[in-house]
């Protein structure tokens, strides 16, 4: 309560040696505040029954000098430390709101000095913020908050479609690569990237398991979208005029048996994504040419769709993942999946130890995946009798579904990283729970 002491002017033992006189307006206007809080403090030290106040110059037989009055503003206050306090805290929150009105009126009596201060800064107990709880650091991954996300390709593409399902009303930022898609997020000019990582029907996509190698990104949530393809072409083109269709290599060769019963008998090259591909031949005028994308870059890019639904299974999804800079905190509230990639340097026996160390916790693998060792490809193996022999060196990515808040997980991790010579956890994140329907037109 320092900042709330008595001004000069008017002080405690001037009122309790004498009866306090009326303040004059201008007096009350400029020191509203102090007056009232020394008049709560006359009656702080009250006796209980009597309502006296104490005071050692006077002597106990000598009676009591009058009370100051209460001013109307105020009301009673109560006689207690508690409540003595309480009613400094609430009137200083009647002189800041008294004063933002008078400031938003513009009125003459507008309050700029406080004991002495021109602002007195306190804040009304009302507004004072709530404490973080662990569920503000950690949403769910479809909060629908307004972020900036990368992902390869161009307006249309099925990553686009991804990153709209993963943050509903996001900015979607098209990358050329998904490399430039990686740096995007890692030089702050993105918030997220969404990435194909795995198809049902194409298997996985290597370059991007290469890439959360590489780069430190966190994988924060997964996502997994129905793919539904279309045929598309120029308006007027028909199909018996079509000698080549382009598109992303995974879209060609999830629809190459539906080509074939089309009865097209074309050249098949691919493109870096579909949407791009529908973008070329529009942008191009080509009429011998058709690209395989979705329903939305035909409106787009002003195509005819030639044959829709065109992949050679219904069932054709493919599972995005959701990248940041800083991993979310695992919680055990829901189903959670972890990422982890591992190497190792004494053979398939280790592998065999290292999946013993889940199975035994029956935690569930629900993906394996094994790529070259970049910067050591070659493991040699040397013996007198049948010369040496050479081998390749894998790092294994393995998702398994369990969360790192799991003691099981952790575990499972510690046992392990006894057997392995390289471990790092790529991200531990919610599953994409929606449910499941096959692949249609829209």
């Amino acid at each position: 309560m320092q900042s709330l002491a008595p001004s000069s002017t008017i002080n405690i033992k001037s009122i309790l040696r004498t009866p306090s006189p009326s303040p004059s307006p201008s007096l009350f206007r400029n020191h509203r505040l102090t007056f009232t809080v020394n008049s709560a403090a006359r009656r702080f030290d009250s006796a209980p029954n009597t309502g006296s106040i104490t005071n050692p110059a006077v002597p106990p037989s000598a009676p009591p000098p009058p009370a100051a009055p209460v001013t109307p503003a105020t009301g009673g206050v109560g006689k207690s430390r508690a409540d003595w306090q309480s009613s400094c805290a609430i009137l200083a929150s009647k002189v800041v709101s008294q004063q933002q009105n008078t400031e938003k009126t513009g009125g003459a009596d507008n309050i700029t000095v406080v004991n002495g201060h021109k602002t007195l800064d306190l804040v009304p107990v009302e507004k004072i913020p709530k404490a973080l709880t662990i569920t503000d650091l950690s949403p769910a991954p479809m909060h629908g908050s307004t972020l900036r996300v990368a992902y390869q390709g161009v307006p249309g593409a099925y990553s686009e479609a991804a990153a709209g399902k993963a943050y509903p009303d996001c900015e979607a930022i098209p990358c050329d690569q998904f490399e430039v898609a990686f740096q995007a997020v890692e030089l702050w000019i993105a918030d997220r990237a969404v990435l194909p990582v795995e198809n049902s029907l194409g298997g996985s996509i290597h370059r991007n398991y290469d890439l959360l190698l590489r780069h430190r990104l966190h994988i924060v949530g997964e996502v997994q979208l129905p793919v539904h393809h279309c045929l598309l072409a120029l308006p007027g083109v028909r199909k018996e005029f079509i000698n080549r269709v382009i598109s992303h290599p995974q879209a060609l060769a999830q629809c190459e048996l539906t080509l074939t019963k089309l009865g097209l008998t074309v050249t098949r090259e691919a493109v870096d994504d579909t949407a791009g591909a529908a973008e070329f031949v529009s942008a191009n005028k080509l009429r011998d040419t058709a690209a395989i994308a979705s329903a939305r870059a035909a409106e787009l890019y002003n195509l005819n769709i030639l044959a829709d639904g065109i992949q050679d299974d219904s069932s054709n999804i493919t599972r995005f993942v959701m990248l940041a800079r800083e991993p979310i905190i695992p919680r055990t509230d829901r189903p959670f999946k972890t990422s982890i990639v591992f190497a190792h340097d004494k053979g398939t026996s280790v592998l065999f130890k290292v999946l013993s160390a889940f199975a035994f916790r029956n935690i569930s693998l629900t993906k394996i995946e094994s790529r070259p060792h970049r910067n050591r490809p070659i493991r040699l193996v040397d013996d007198a009798n049948v010369g040496t022999a050479k081998h390749f060196e894998y790092m294994f990515y393995v998702d398994f579904e369990a969360s790192m808040a799991d003691v099981r997980a952790q575990n499972a991790l510690a046992e392990v990283q006894e057997f392995t010579s390289f471990l790092r956890v790529l991200g531990s994140y919610p599953m994409d729970m929606t449910p499941w329907s096959p692949s249609r037109g829209d």
